[in-house]
């Protein structure tokens, strides 16, 4: 990146007027018209910026200009058409575990998992982007009391445990049953005998509906895009083995309070009920083992879940290091809290109970686009990444299938026109020249800061690799979506004030820049899991 490039000037300017040594910023500016880089180094170093601009010599650099305390870079023209969009391999040689998705089986995928699926593909993908070796992993919850009040819910209503729907009921008419106090005492007793394997007809049940929850699960994750788990641990095989850890360890790491096996940390949580039955919290500590299990060379671990499970994953973050020094000494343990979304709406379709299930907001919107589901899942996909990942959101149907801007569908078009182009000048024959021509296609209206439509998508296409750089640092693909979103923009005010097309056919001065639109239209949307059409 020529990001990099005015670092080390930069740097090597401060060294030279006797201010090295501090840390400063190069980045993007907000207003295009100061600049393609801007820094505080003068500002950080309290340093004169003229003097500190006097030192600073960078070939491909056309304008360095003082504003205040910021020196803003200007590229060329030459610069900028000609420099090539190699992402930084900042995860090198890492191996990153990214749990995502994990539901609770027996009940249709809600729509919170959905968030938790989308941002945790997205965020794998980022990390591949940049050099990671990432291991996809599933943690469904196919024991405890949401499967014992489904499996009572299937006996009592003697419902199909083959069918995703009716196991959907047999959890709503279970819950109820609970809550009200009709069949507590019954289906504790299940929960109990589920755990110990103790009754056979009780167990088959179970062992058919986690059957067939899967099933739907792995059906909903293809059409949505997302890769294939590398691993699934359920949370069956990682209670046993969390129990008897935290049982180890009482004295040192726990202790006993009235009955229960609980940690004191930065808060007390209870990890052996007084039943001896582990919590949740216990069977992270078993899910951690099973995970360094298979693959103990891991460098990064992240969990990607609901927000409000952030202080249950301190405690849990902290006792798991207490267990295991040395397995994650050197290790980073990452929560990635995702947020709440409710539509604007309300209700788009009959649901299960009252709970928005994943299929049911896809199969809406992929009537809605007269049975296009990869634009659905654009849509979807779009609205949940394009806030920061602790942002709520307000899913508005309409808008989200909008081809005016602020949508997957929009960007998924931009791609289309490009790709379009691009076919209809390879079918006449057209080459691209090369380089681009720095007066080719200006013929359009220059914008307020006095560019040109063409002159702001070159410059525009230059910032790509670190735009995927810093959201895989931040683990944040809302920039990513921000980025494309400015793109496409770019690209579709280009393509309406330049002569594109000639004489009904491609021009060989745009050709160039079309093709670098589309393919960084075509790596942004790959990264954020979004399907890239060839046609709308």
């Amino acid at each position: 990146m020529f990001r990099s490039t005015i670092e080390a000037a930069v740097r090597d300017a401060l060294q030279a007027i006797g201010a090295g040594g501090v840390v400063f910023i190069v980045e993007r500016p907000a207003d295009m018209a100061h600049g393609d880089y801007s820094t505080n180094a003068a500002m950080i170093a309290r340093v004169d910026a003229r003097e500190l601009t006097a030192q600073l010599h960078i070939e491909g650099v056309e304008r360095i200009e003082v504003v205040g305390k910021f020196i803003n870079f200007f590229l060329s023209h030459e610069t900028i058409v000609s420099y090539k969009q190699d992402i930084p391999q900042i995860y090198e040689g890492k191996k990153v575990l990214v749990e995502y998705t994990s539901p609770n089986l027996f009940k249709p995928l809600h729509i919170g998992n959905l968030i938790g699926n989308i941002l945790g593909e997205s965020v794998s993908r980022l990390l591949e982007a940049t050099g990671a070796d990432v291991k996809r992993l599933n943690y469904p919850s196919d024991i405890g009391m949401t499967i014992a009040k489904s499996v009572w819910g299937l006996q009592e209503l003697e419902l199909n445990p083959e069918d995703i729907a009716e196991l959907g009921k047999a959890y709503v008419a279970g819950n109820d049953a609970y809550e009200s106090g009709e069949a507590k005492e019954k289906i504790e007793e299940i929960n109990r005998a589920l755990y110990e394997n103790s009754n056979a007809e009780l167990s088959a049940l179970r062992k058919r509906g986690i059957a067939t929850s899967l099933r739907h699960l792995h059906q909903l994750c293809e059409r949505l895009g997302t890769k294939k788990f590398d691993k699934e641990i359920f949370e069956s095989e990682s209670g046993p083995v969390g129990q008897n850890i935290v049982k180890e360890h009482v004295g040192d790491v726990f202790e006993e309070s009235e009955g229960a096996v609980v940690y004191k940390g930065e808060q007390t949580r209870v990890f052996l009920t007084s039943q001896g039955l582990p919590t949740y919290e216990a069977k992270e500590v078993g899910l951690f083992e099973l995970k360094t299990k298979a693959y103990p060379d891991f460098d990064i671990s992240i969990t990607v879940t609901g927000k409000e499970q952030q202080d249950f994953f301190r405690v849990v973050f902290d006792a798991v290091r207490k267990l295991f020094p040395d397995k994650t000494a050197g290790k980073t343990l990452a929560h990635i809290p995702t947020s709440f979304l409710r539509l604007t709406t309300g209700k788009m379709s009959s649901r299960l109970g009252n709970v928005i299930t994943g299929e049911s907001l896809l199969e809406d919107l992929t009537r809605a686009t007269r049975g296009r589901e990869d634009v659905a899942v654009g849509a979807i996909k779009y609205t949940v990444l394009k806030s920061g990942s602790t942002k709520d959101i307000l899913f508005d149907p309409e808008k989200s299938l909008s081809l005016d801007g602020d949508s997957g569908p929009y960007l998924q078009y931009a791609h289309t026109r490009a790709l379009s182009l691009i076919k209809a000048a390879k079918e006449a024959s057209i080459i691209a020249e090369k380089p681009l021509s720095p007066a080719a296609g200006r013929k359009g209206d220059a914008s307020e800061s006095g560019f040109s439509a063409r002159t702001t998508l070159e410059r525009t296409l230059l910032h790509f690799p670190e735009v995927i750089e810093r959201a895989a640092k931040e683990l944040e693909p809302h920039y990513v979506t921000t980025y494309l979103t400015e793109l496409a923009s770019a690209f579709n005010s280009w393509y309406a004030s330049e002569r594109v097309i000639v004489d009904g056919k491609v021009s060989s001065h745009a050709l160039g820049l079309v093709a670098a639109v589309e393919q960084t239209l075509a790596k942004g949307l790959q990264v954020l899991g979004i399907p890239a059409p060839e046609e709308m």
